[in-house]
């Protein structure tokens, strides 16, 4: 897998199912953890549809996801209209 971000906060609930379902497809190592709270930049452009998750390519992945979506997005095989 190429370099994943999840974008988040530390007090996000969503977040932390989000990060759940990530580890179980990817190693612990096998992405980046983000909080938006520590840049203004982030927290503009993510604070109402964190969690999120980012590939590489620049295409992202908005809450709500199961496993199998995540699944499919990370190996690139997600429904068009569900990622942006």
């Amino acid at each position: 897998m190429a370099s994943i971000v999840l974008y988040g906060t530390s007090v996000c609930h969503l977040c932390e199912d989000a990060e759940r379902l990530l580890v179980n497809i990817l190693p612990a190592k096998g992405y980046i953890k983000l909080d938006i709270a520590d840049s203004q930049h982030l927290f503009d452009k993510y604070g109402e549809c964190i969690p999120v998750v980012k590939r590489d390519d620049g295409r992202e992945l908005e809450w709500p996801f199961d496993m199998q979506t995540l699944h499919k997005f990370l190996l690139g095989e997600e429904e068009k209209e569900h990622a942006i």
